[in-house]
């Protein structure tokens, strides 16, 4: 068959890579003039296989009301005369609740265990394949009591889904990342897993792109898809435009990210989807190797600290204000303040490169990897913050559904 994959993103490329392999013409399109230039350009850069808890948890609606309030929060809020900026949040409210929280971590768990074996499995069968990849590790630092203790009673509930992960006092914490030591007095504990990886994304876009091209997938870059429309004469099936111009193909399957919901509502698809707008600085790693070596978050403030080579990437925030990547200077200046003070002597974050990005989630962190009513048409979007960590798997799901096998997890929880 020929199949359209319409978005070139990193969970587009997987699929685009998953299609190919199981021996389709592929087709990616793609509106920007390269790959990987909006969520996956500079995002965290953790493969975070073990720590997929999502968004919305049972301590997250008590700490709403000072995170709306301050306005250097992790989370912020701006209301929109949009009903499906409303529609989101009262689902994501819905999903707060420990039953629903740990019923999302457990299917997340599972595909992103997925993800791991085919990382494993691509980086044997393509040893050339270079995106400043390490495996040393994640360590979560809390410098709460409360969130420590909190982090403790999930250790024993993340172990019984098959994570390996350790609990490390503050000694022990700086221990394991000397690059700490600046912090040791604000924190209570972490927790390591050091099964982690870390990589450059928008690297491993790349170097998929030429591999795909190798393998015959063609690419039409700086094609905007302007509509989705039924075709005529009856038929559940969808044909794509870029302009007035159709592009034929059997299959088609959206991975186009945030724009997806409003390329779906005139086919009547309705998709819980929302964009999160992120923030990211990555700067050259000072030459006195100060930086952290292994992936760091910091629990509270909800940043992420990824090596990245000779580059370090610090990426935070989720503000739901709006389908606008524009950058916010508050909003960097905030991570760069943060940045400073986690680890003042790992590089200059004065002159780090800044990036915005608008990660598209649902309200329960779990991605949509389905069929529609329409016999041509599938679904591959949602990933939010774990976009790289799923792809791989998010993409192998959506070509066995296409080829009528039975995907290696339960897409329960997946569906639309």
């Amino acid at each position: 068959m020929h199949v359209l994959v319409l978005g070139a993103g990193v969970t587009g490329l997987a699929t685009a890579w998953y299609l190919r392999e199981d021996g389709h013409a592929v087709t990616v399109v793609e509106r920007n003039e390269d790959v990987a230039l909006e969520s996956s350009f500079a995002n965290g850069g953790q493969l975070s296989y073990s720590y997929v808890a999502p968004l919305a948890g049972p301590g997250v609606l008590s700490k709403l009301p000072s995170w709306l309030l301050r306005g250097d929060s992790p989370i912020r809020f701006r209301p929109r005369l949009d009903p499906d900026q409303w529609r989101w949040l009262a689902q994501f409210v819905r999903a707060c609740t420990q039953h629903k929280s740990e019923l999302s971590t457990r299917r997340l768990l599972a595909l992103s265990f997925l993800s791991r074996d085919l990382m494993r499995q691509l980086q044997i069968s393509e040893p050339g394949l270079q995106f400043s990849h390490s495996n040393a590790g994640k360590l979560v630092v809390h410098r709460k009591r409360a969130s420590f203790n909190a982090a403790l009673r999930l250790l024993d509930y993340q172990r019984s889904l098959g994570c390996e992960q350790q609990a490390l006092d503050t000694r022990e914490c700086v221990q394991k990342e000397p690059a700490l030591a600046h912090l040791a007095g604000q924190l209570e504990g972490g927790i390591f897993t050091p099964g982690e990886d870390s990589g450059d994304c928008y690297q491993f876009c790349v170097a998929m792109t030429r591999l795909l091209r190798a393998r015959g997938v063609e690419f039409l870059l700086g094609t905007k898809v302007t509509a989705l429309r039924r075709t005529r004469g009856g038929s559940r099936r969808v044909e794509v435009l870029a302009g007035n111009k159709v592009i034929e193909a059997d299959q088609i399957v959206l991975a186009a990210g945030a724009p997806s919901a409003v390329l779906l509502k005139p086919l009547g698809v309705r998709v819980p989807l929302y964009p999160l707008k992120g923030y990211s600085l990555t700067t050259q790693v000072a030459s006195d190797g100060r930086a952290p070596h292994i992936s760091i978050t910091d629990f509270e403030r909800k940043i992420v600290y990824a090596r990245l080579g000779d580059r370090l990437r610090i990426a935070g925030m989720a503000d739901v204000t709006g389908r606008s990547a524009d950058i916010d200077p508050s909003r960097v200046a905030t991570l760069r303040a943060e940045s400073a003070a986690a680890f003042p002597h790992a590089g200059n974050f004065d002159e780090a490169t800044v990036w915005c990005g608008l990660r598209p989630a649902t309200p329960h962190s779990t991605p949509i990897i389905d069929s529609t009513q329409y016999e041509n048409l599938w679904l591959n979007l949602g990933q939010g913050a774990l976009g790289f960590t799923l792809a791989l798997a998010s993409g192998r799901s959506i070509a066995d559904l296409i080829a009528k096998r039975r995907p290696a997890v339960p897409l329960d929880g997946f569906t639309l």
